[in-house]
C-alpha cells in the first residue's frame, strides 16, 4: 500500500490522468491523452494480488470473485480515485482514473461560463454526452456543485460508482451507488420519485427502462441530469430513440422534444498553446426550432439549427473552437485542478447493519410490466447455491445456477406460462 500511495502521488505530480497496473508488465500511464510506459516500474503478479486485497472491501472482493471485475472509488493520500479491477491473461489488472480531491468549478474546468445557467433550470432533461474519459462525470459534478451553492433544493444522485462526494450547502444532497445502495438504475429511479427530489442525477443512461423513467421524471417537473455515451448531438438522440421498439419511438421523440433543455457533447483535445488537454464542446438547447426538429425526426438538421442558434447560446464543435477556445488567453491548468487536496467531505461512509450489504451483488432486476410490454430478453445472472425454482415462483425472477444449461432455462420459462418460447 505504501508503494501504491507513492505511485499515486507521483502520477498527480506528473499530471497523469490515468494509470494502469498489471502483473509482470511495466506501469502504464496516460498524459494529455497519450499512453506511455514507465520504464523503471513493474509489479509482479503476486504484488498486484496483494494490492487488490488491500484496497477492496470484503463485499467488493466477493463481487470480483463472482464476475471477475469490480468498480469502486476511494481516497488514497487525499487523492480521489476511480478504480476498475478486472481479470486478464496477465491476471488481475487495475485501471485507475485520478480525480480531484475537491469538486472543480465550471470555470476551473475551462468550460463555457454559460453552463452555469443549468443550475437555474427548474425542470427538464439535461444530457452530458461524450466518449469514455471525456470528463462527463466531472462536468456533471461541477454543475451539481453550482446547484448546491445557489439553490435550496433536494438533489438525489444515482451513480456507478460515487466519484465526487458532496456536502450539503444550500441544497440537501443524497448520493446512492449502484450495487451498494440500489440494485439497478431502474430501481433507483423508481425509488427516487418517492423521495421528494427536485434534482435527479443519473450516472449513465444505458437501458431502455432507465431512459423511460428518466424522461417520465423530467416530464413530471423534475430536473434530470444524465450522462450518455455519444459522439455528437444527433448520435445521442438516436441512441435514445433506437433503444425503444419502433412503434414507441414517435411517443419518445415527443417526450424528448418536450423535456430536453440542454444537450452537451464534450471531448478532450490537446491545446498546443495551453500545453494540455481542454474540453471541446458542442452545446444544443431546447429551443422551439430544435424541438420541432426532434419531434419531426429530422435529426440531420440539428447541426444547422445549432449554427443558426448562436444568439441562443448554441455552438457546434467548430463554432465553439473558433468563438470560445481560440479567444481565451489563459486556461486553468489540470495540475492545479487535480492536485492532491484533503477532501472537503469529512463524513465517513456508514453501512447500516439493517441492510444486507451483499443483497445487490450481481442481481439484475426487471420490471414485470416492462417485460409484458416489449419483447426484451430475460435478464438473469449466474448465482450459485440458490433455489432457482423457488426464486422464479416467488419473485418473478429467474436465477441461474452455474451448472444450469440453456435448455433447462428455456423449459422452465415455457412451463411457467409467463413468457412464450
Amino acid at each position: 500500500m505504501e508503494r501504491f500511495k507513492n505511485l499515486i502521488l507521483t502520477c498527480v505530480g506528473e499530471g497523469y490522468s490515468d494509470v494502469h497496473i498489471t502483473g509482470g508488465h511495466l506501469i502504464v500511464f496516460r498524459k494529455h491523452g497519450f499512453v506511455n510506459f514507465h520504464r523503471s516500474s513493474k509489479w509482479s503478479h503476486e504484488e498486484v494480488d496483494r494490492l487488490v486485497e488491500g484496497i477492496l472491501t470484503p463485499r467488493q472482493l466477493k463481487i470480483l470473485k463472482g464476475r471477475s471485475s469490480v468498480d469502486l472509488a476511494l481516497s488514497v493520500s487525499h487523492v480521489r480515485l476511480r478504480i476498475n479491477v478486472f481479470n486478464t491473461i496477465r491476471g488481475l489488472s487495475i485501471a485507475i482514473r485520478i480525480l480531484p480531491g475537491t469538486i472543480p468549478s465550471i470555470t476551473g474546468l475551462n468550460l463555457h461560463p454559460s453552463i452555469q445557467q443549468i443550475a437555474g433550470v427548474r425542470a427538464g432533461l439535461v444530457l452530458i454526452c461524450g466518449p469514455t474519459g471525456s470528463g462527463k462525470s466531472t462536468t456533471i459534478a461541477a454543475v451539481v456543485d453550482e446547484i448546491n451553492r445557489e439553490k435550496t433544493v433536494h438533489v438525489v444522485t444515482l451513480e456507478d460508482p460515487i466519484e465526487y462526494r458532496f456536502s450539503s450547502k444550500k441544497s440537501f444532497i443524497q448520493q446512492r451507488e449502484l450495487g451498494t445502495h440500489m440494485p439497478s438504475f431502474e430501481q433507483g429511479l423508481i425509488d427516487v420519485l418517492r423521495e421528494d427530489p427536485d434534482v435527479i442525477v443519473v450516472g449513465e443512461l444505458r437501458e431502455k427502462e432507465t431512459m423511460r423513467l428518466a424522461l417520465n421524471a423530467a416530464e413530471s417537473g423534475h430536473l434530470v441530469i444524465a450522462s450518455l455515451h455519444a459522439s455528437n448531438s444527433e448520435d445521442a438522440l438516436y441512441r435514445i430513440f433506437n433503444s425503444f421498439p419502433h412503434e414507441a419511438q414517435e411517443a419518445v421523440r415527443t417526450q424528448v422534444a418536450a423535456t430536453l433543455t440542454w444537450l452537451l457533447v464534450q471531448r478532450l483535445e490537446f491545446h498546443h498553446g495551453a500545453g494540455f488537454r481542454v474540453p471541446l464542446l458542442s452545446i444544443m438547447k431546447g429551443t422551439s426550432a430544435v424541438r420541432n426538429i426532434i419531434r419531426e425526426n429530422k435529426l440531420a438538421q440539428l447541426e444547422s439549427a445549432m449554427q443558426t442558434g448562436k444568439s441562443d447560446g448554441m455552438f457546434t464543435t467548430e463554432g465553439y473552437t473558433k468563438d470560445y477556445i481560440d479567444m481565451l488567453t489563459s486556461f486553468s491548468s489540470p495540475s492545479d485542478i487535480f492536485k492532491p487536496t484533503p477532501e472537503t467531505v469529512q463524513e465517513a461512509p456508514y453501512f447500516s447493519p439493517i441492510i444486507d450489504q451483499d443483497a445487490h451483488r450481481g442481481v439484475l432486476k426487471h420490471s414485470p410490466s416492462a417485460m409484458e410490454e416489449s419483447d426484451e430478453t430475460i435478464e438473469t445472472t449466474a448465482v450459485a447455491n440458490l433455489d432457482s425454482k423457488a426464486s422464479s415462483e416467488d419473485s418473478g425472477h429467474y436465477v441461474i445456477e452455474e451448472h444450469t444449461s440453456l435448455e433447462e432455462l428455456l423449459n422452465k420459462i415455457d412451463k411457467s406460462g409467463k413468457y412464450p418460447k
